[in-house]
């Protein structure tokens, strides 16, 4: 490697990590990401010149921590700061890369502490372990950038003035932390499925460094394997003229091979450690789905029992809502529609479009069309909308969209 490309590639790689260890040192989540990102200025002004050099991490975090003591000593006399400059520089300081499993592992707890609104929890962890810039994020989650900047001033402040441990927590404590530290990682990978891909790509990359920090936490590994069995649908999700294309119409020969293997093996690992969890049974749903060469190969009968699980580790409305869906496979739409009428999803275009589907099924076109036009109404994507419909155009023997 060489020139820019390298620092971009050994940036994504090893940002997370350095500032990881640099907080550690410093205490201070500004200044450590201030002194990486001027080593990584270093590294993109030297690099082309002197060739990378053999542990590029190592040469990060070592510039990185000679600038924040260089940066401390010129900016003020104290001797407080003078003692931190020389506590930092002393030879009994850690090894320059440190225990970076229990650095990166605490920095994502710090981001995702509960005292933390969930907004800053996911702006903290794209922007801390994923060296997203603040653009980036604001873009992916649409939101102004000024708006997004705010966000992560607010949660670096409240970090430093509440001060929220940096730590993993104790092992009584860890289950509810650990569920808060999942959801946000999962919450990215959907707010990806529905935008920008790149989200994905980053949800995927945080499951898989849980999965390498954490090995012994089945529902970590689930997070991952869900998240792989998922975005293996990714090519065949999305028709030519960019409407979704509903699971039993996508081309299956698109499916990504690779993704789906390891997602299996994944879920094959989770069964045989016997706690399941609520991830661990998403993810062998969207195993059984890609076992199927077909859609009418669907093993309907499993995937309705797995919902069962799922209900009772789980219960929530739109689970219970998707298992109607595998009801209708198995025992027929008219139960499906009766435990789907039961639910109080109002407001959730997706429960609208399931219920508008089971009444075409039934040969009630009438009210199918009504429930597609709610659905419409309740839908916010452009996407969704064109996908509504055409299944609306379909019903009433109008023109496709």
């Amino acid at each position: 490697m060489t020139g820019a490309v390298d620092v971009e590639t050994v940036f994504r790689a090893e940002y997370g990590r350095a500032v990881s260890v640099l907080v550690r040192f410093l205490g201070d989540i500004d200044l450590a990401e201030e002194a990486v990102q001027d080593a990584f200025a270093t590294a993109l002004r030297n690099w082309p010149q002197t060739g990378v050099p053999p542990s590029p991490a190592g040469w990060i975090i070592t510039t990185a921590r000679n600038r924040a003591i260089d940066r401390l000593r010129r900016e003020s006399s104290r001797d407080a700061r003078h003692a931190e400059a020389a506590r930092l520089f002393a030879p009994d300081t850690p090894a320059e890369e440190g225990p970076v499993r229990d650095d990166r592992l605490r920095l994502i707890f710090t981001c995702c502490h509960p005292a933390l609104s969930l907004q800053a929890r996911v702006a903290l962890t794209l922007r801390l372990l994923g060296g997203l810039s603040t653009a980036r994020i604001a873009r992916a989650f649409l939101v102004p950038e000024p708006t997004l900047a705010q966000r992560l001033v607010r949660a670096k402040a409240k970090i430093r003035d509440a001060g929220i441990p940096y730590r993993v927590p104790r092992d009584a404590d860890l289950p509810d932390r650990l569920g808060g530290v999942l959801a946000v990682v999962y919450l990215i990978f959907n707010e990806g499925y529905t935008g920008s891909a790149d989200l994905c790509t980053e949800a995927v990359r945080l499951g898989r460094l849980l999965a390498e920090l954490m090995p012994d936490e089945p529902e970590v590994t689930g997070l991952l394997a869900l998240m792989l069995l998922v975005e293996s649908r990714r090519p065949a999700r999305v028709g030519e003229g960019g409407e979704p294309v509903p699971l039993p119409e996508q081309d299956r020969t698109r499916w990504d091979r690779d993704l789906i293997g390891e997602g299996q093996e994944l879920v094959r690992r989770c069964l045989r450690r016997g706690r399941p969890g609520p991830y661990q049974i998403q993810a062998a749903i969207n195993a059984v789905h890609s076992d199927a060469a077909t859609a009418r190969a669907t093993d309907w009968s499993q995937i309705l029992r797995l919902y069962d699980h799922l209900m009772a580790l789980a219960p929530s409305p739109v689970v219970a809502l998707n298992r109607a869906v595998a009801v209708a496979e198995v025992r027929g739409p008219g139960e499906a529609l009766d435990l789907v009428d039961a639910l109080d999803l109002d407001g959730y275009h997706v429960f609208h479009a399931v219920r508008a589907d089971l009444l075409r099924r039934l040969g009630r076109r009438v009210e199918a069309v009504k429930a597609y036009e709610t659905a419409l109404a309740h839908a916010d994507g452009t996407a969704e909308r064109v996908f509504l419909e055409r299944r609306l155009g379909e019903l009433v023997g109008g023109p496709q969209v």
